[in-house]
């Protein structure tokens, strides 16, 4: 071993060359994390601007349908009642089943249940949790948290 390493011969040059790889080292890697960090978020905003369009497309569509002056008619006739005039209007009531009519769970009781608990030690819990607690970065809207912190 001490043969091998007394074989190995330092000179200026070669130390001016290491030094500048080490130092290159240093340079470029915060530079690559950065990029990296921004080539997600370019991702997220694309991803969102994606969804966002889908919205418009879908939003526009809803418009170009409310400017049908049939679809305003029925939309009137089913949502709002309306009838023209001379129109007789018939609403049916009860008129499911009575297999089809929801059933309540359970019977509401008409005595007040008092619960058994310590509120003061929740309370004291409540607090020192809330102070113990770690503070969270501000949300970015429309940016997808690729990786997203660990809780508790």
């Amino acid at each position: 071993m001490r043969g091998w390493l007394g074989g190995i011969r330092l000179s200026g040059f070669m130390a001016i060359m290491m030094g500048l790889v080490v130092l290159a080292a240093f340079v470029l890697v915060p530079t690559i994390g950065t990029y990296l960090d921004q080539r997600q978020q370019i991702t997220a905003l694309t991803q969102a601007v994606e969804v966002s369009q889908a919205d418009i497309a879908a939003l526009q569509l809803q418009r170009d349908r409310w400017k049908d002056p049939a679809y305003i008619t029925t939309q009137a006739r089913e949502r709002l009642y309306y009838v023209k005039p001379g129109e007789v209007v018939y609403l049916v009531d009860n008129d499911l089943a009575a297999s089809q009519v929801p059933q309540d769970a359970a019977p509401v009781s008409s005595t007040v249940e008092q619960t058994r608990t310590d509120w003061m030690a929740q309370l004291v819990r409540s607090v020192t949790e809330a102070g113990v607690a770690q503070t969270v970065k501000a949300p970015t809207i429309g940016i997808l948290d690729p990786s997203p912190a660990p809780s508790g």
